[in-house]
């Protein structure tokens, strides 16, 4: 067993208006030292197998075809054996 983190965020250059909402209001809250923030999705999946350059591969593609949105979003993925 094979747990795979998908972390997608927005590319650069990509308008993130949630992130400059949250970065207002964490300013609004008196964090004043905060220089940015931007907003991502996290997924954790569990993959039925040992083969890790297979688990990667289904998660690239898994990424590729539905959790990232590949125009304006990147993905990293980060495998664990469970």
């Amino acid at each position: 067993m094979i747990n795979a983190r998908v972390i997608v965020t927005l590319k650069n250059g990509v308008l993130d208006p949630q992130g400059k909402a949250i970065e207002g209001a964490l300013h609004g809250l008196g964090f004043d030292g905060l220089a940015g923030a931007r907003q991502g999705k996290v997924f954790d999946l569990a993959l039925d197998t040992d083969d890790r350059a297979k688990a990667e591969a289904d998660v690239a593609a898994m990424c590729e075809k539905l959790l990232a949105n590949m125009v304006i979003e990147n993905y990293a993925i980060e495998l664990t054996q469970a």
